[in-house]
């Protein structure tokens, strides 16, 4: 027994017969009622036709009329009656079954996802964030060619302090993609403008791309610049042969791009997007920076990229102790399996006051404790479960003091 909206109770097989029946009730019944009409016509027009003797003349013209209705009207209501009690179920389930999944196939991912948004959830501009945000792109090409899904994620956070205010914040990611990425460039942008944060995700239409948020104004410049040189990548990729390579890079080559070209990289700088009205790049040039590097360049001069099958990043930042929190937020959908910490070295004293706690924003995870706990005492967190944009994991600390001022 379940309850619709109201209070109404119904059973599971109530529901289950109202989802096969596709129309209303009045127009089930309507079609019955006329094949019945039929019938019963078909039945007059069969006993007029057979005791009825008239005389010659019109009546006569009109008894050879009847024999040759009878047997039409008949049959139109023995199909109507049994397409609609019988037929019409079955057709419909059949050529669901058959045609379903080759019709969704030859659509476009953004044509289903969207009408299947609009019918669910109602029109809305929001439905586009939705979208973009399950498929891993906007899915304008056929079979996913553009979209960005990783299906083995891996991630670690490393936290190191340089001195007792500011800290080194690592951050390693492996991604192995469902579908080969075809792309030959990697993005990164880097903010601190917290509503830039919440929308790059949705803006970017590239598809290989990380984002970096520094949370203090103040530092973001020389945090960025500090940051370019740790940059790592390894890639698994294919050349346009169709040949598998790998190749990794312990020195990276990040090119900044001018404002100027911003629009080509972030669509919000081009047009509305949703709420957000279309930004100008003149406005965010102290709290944005855009990189890009090219991939083949990673590759060598033998082979040039033309597919991406898993990619690996290392990048580390300078940050402020006292922000207290770090976070890793995934840039397209992402199974992640595990995400590790490594805090101990964020203590430069070894005193052991600083205290940490793990807060996950996921669908699910398996966190264990919601308690401030030490730092040996961390644990890796187990997610086994999909995050797509906007999700992911905040590690927050505490020094001793700050507890027992609490």
């Amino acid at each position: 027994m379940v309850f619709r909206p109201g209070g109404e109770a119904v059973s599971a097989g109530d529901i289950t017969r109202s989802g096969d029946q596709a129309r209303p009730q009045e127009h089930r019944r309507g079609v019955l009622r006329a094949a019945a009409l039929l019938l019963v016509l078909g039945v007059g027009a069969l006993l007029l036709a057979v005791f009825w003797d008239p005389p010659t003349g019109f009546p006569h013209a009109l008894h050879r009329l009847l024999e040759l209705t009878f047997p039409v009207l008949l049959l139109a209501g023995g199909l109507l009656g049994a397409y609609e009690l019988v037929l019409r179920r079955w057709l419909a389930a059949e050529l669901a079954r058959i045609s379903g999944p080759r019709i969704v196939e030859a659509l476009l991912p953004h044509q289903v996802l969207e009408v299947l948004l609009d019918s669910i959830y109602g029109p809305n501009d929001a439905n586009r964030d939705v979208m973009i945000g399950v498929l891993g792109g906007e899915g304008r090409r056929p079979l996913g060619g553009d979209l960005t899904i990783s299906t083995h994620t891996e991630v670690h956070l490393e936290l190191r302090a340089v001195d007792r205010e500011l800290y080194h914040l690592t951050t390693s990611m492996t991604y192995s993609f469902k579908k080969n990425v075809h792309v030959d460039r990697f993005i990164v942008f880097a903010t601190c403008n917290a509503l830039l944060r919440d929308s790059i995700s949705s803006g970017c239409q590239l598809p290989l791309f990380e984002m970096w948020f520094v949370p203090d104004p103040e530092l973001f410049q020389s945090s960025v610049d500090d940051m370019l040189p740790s940059v790592q990548l390894r890639i698994d990729y294919l050349d346009h042969e169709g040949r598998h390579h790998e190749a990794e890079s312990a020195k990276l080559r990040l090119r900044e791009v001018k404002f100027q070209q911003w629009a080509d990289y972030l669509s919000f700088f081009r047009e509305d997007m949703g709420p957000l009205p279309r930004q100008n790049p003149r406005q965010h040039m102290g709290d944005l920076r855009i990189f890009e590097c090219d991939l083949s360049d990673i590759a060598g001069d033998d082979h040039t990229v033309s597919a991406i099958e898993s990619l690996s990043v290392r990048a580390t930042a300078l940050q402020n102790i006292d922000d207290g929190f770090s976070y890793w937020q995934a840039p397209y959908p992402c199974y992640v399996d595990r995400i590790t910490f490594a805090v101990k070295e964020l203590d430069i004293d070894g005193t052991g006051k600083f205290q940490f706690n793990i807060a996950p924003f996921t669908f699910r995870s398996n966190t264990t404790s919601t308690k401030w706990i030490k730092a040996e005492d961390l644990p890796d967190l187990a997610v086994q479960s999909w995050l797509l944009p906007g999700h992911g994991v905040a590690l927050l600390w505490r020094r001793g003091e700050e507890r027992e001022e609490a």
